[in-house]
C-alpha cells in the first residue's frame, strides 16, 4: 500500500506534537516494519516540515531531523504536468493541496494522510486523518 503523508503529518512527527503523534509516528515506523506499506511525501511538504520544525528546534537540528526522515521515505516530486493539472481543475481551491493531490497521484498512492482531510474534498484518492487511517488498517496487525 503506498501512503503520501501531508505536511502536518509530518510536523507532528518532528516536533512530537500531541494528540496526533502516537498515531503519525507509527504511521512513519510503518516502512521499516512492514515491507508491504511505501511511505511518500513531496519537497513542498518537506519545506512546510522544515519551517516548522526549525521555529521549535533550530536549524541544525531541523535539518538532521529532516535528513532522518528523508533516509525512510521515498519523495513524490512534483512535475509540471502536477502544476498544470492543479491550475487546470476548477474544483482546486487551494494551490498547495492541488499540487500534493497530484503528487499523491503521479505515484500512484493508495491513500493521502492528512490532519486537513477537508482540505481533500476533490480527491479521488481515499483521504484519512493519522487516527482514522491507524484504526483501519493498522489496529489488526
Amino acid at each position: 500500500m503506498k501512503l503520501f503523508l501531508d505536511a502536518n503529518v509530518l510536523v507532528s512527527v518532528l516536533n512530537k506534537e500531541y494528540p496526533i503523534f502516537p498515531y503519525s509516528s507509527r504511521i512513519l515506523s510503518l516502512v521499516s516494519t512492514y515491507a508491504r506499506f511505501e511511505v511518500y511525501t513531496s519537497p513542498l511538504c518537506l519545506a512546510i516540515a522544515f519551517y516548522f520544525a526549525e521555529k521549535k528546534h533550530g536549524t541544525k537540528l531541523a535539518k538532521q531531523k529532516i535528513d532522518l526522515l528523508c533516509q525512510h521515505i521515498q519523495i513524490a516530486e512534483n512535475l509540471k504536468e502536477g502544476v498544470l493539472q492543479t491550475l487546470s481543475n476548477k474544483k482546486i481551491h487551494d494551490f498547495e493541496d492541488g499540487l500534493e493531490y497530484y503528487a499523491a497521484k503521479a505515484n500512484h498512492c493508495d491513500c493521502i494522510i492528512t490532519e486537513d482531510i477537508n482540505d481533500f474534498y476533490f480527491s479521488e484518492i481515499e483521504v484519512l486523518n493519522c487516527k482514522r487511517f491507524f484504526d483501519q488498517y493498522l489496529s489488526k496487525l
